[in-house]
């Protein structure tokens, strides 16, 4: 997976990649290919004007690589990329009173599904989208926790009735 962009003020490439790692992991998403990439309102403007005829910013496009799922040449699935516009999703998260990073959060989760084929033509897929993308912003935004470590005491414990 890679990661570019900004800089910006707001969640790093770093911070993206992490939750991106963890939705591809719910989704059973392994030995993919992912980009995500962070730019500005004219560069996904002009992305946007070329590649889907909308002169216009948008909030997040996705360009999927191999609809066919066949394996990249380093033997992994090339899913696509997923391009976020910081800019965008600041004006969002501002409207909508939430975190910049939640915003691009979801961003990321719902350009992802568009990768492996899913839309929001009709209001069923619509909602099958939202509540998938939602499922994923709660994964990414999940802490990891630290096990507690495995001694040999406590394996004597556990067998023990």
């Amino acid at each position: 997976m890679t990661t570019r962009g900004g800089p910006f003020e707001g969640p790093s490439p770093a911070t993206m990649q992490r939750r991106a790692e963890k939705m591809l992991s719910h989704l059973k998403l392994r030995s993919v290919e992912l980009s995500v990439a962070l730019v500005d309102d004219a560069t996904i403007h002009t992305l946007n004007r070329d590649y889907r005829h909308k002169d216009k910013p948008t909030d997040v496009l996705a360009f999927p690589l191999d609809e066919e799922g066949g394996p990249s040449p380093q033997g992994r699935r090339l899913l696509g990329d997923v391009i976020l516009s910081v800019d965008t999703a600041r004006r969002q998260a501002r409207q909508r009173r939430r975190p910049l990073l939640d915003e691009m959060t979801m961003l990321l989760g719902h350009g992802l599904l568009h990768l492996i084929g899913y839309d929001h033509q009709t209001d069923a897929e619509e909602q099958e989208m939202t509540a998938l993308t939602r499922e994923l912003e709660a994964v990414a935004a999940r802490r990891m926790t630290a096990q507690p470590a495995v001694t040999p005491a406590s394996r004597r414990a556990r067998r023990t009735p």
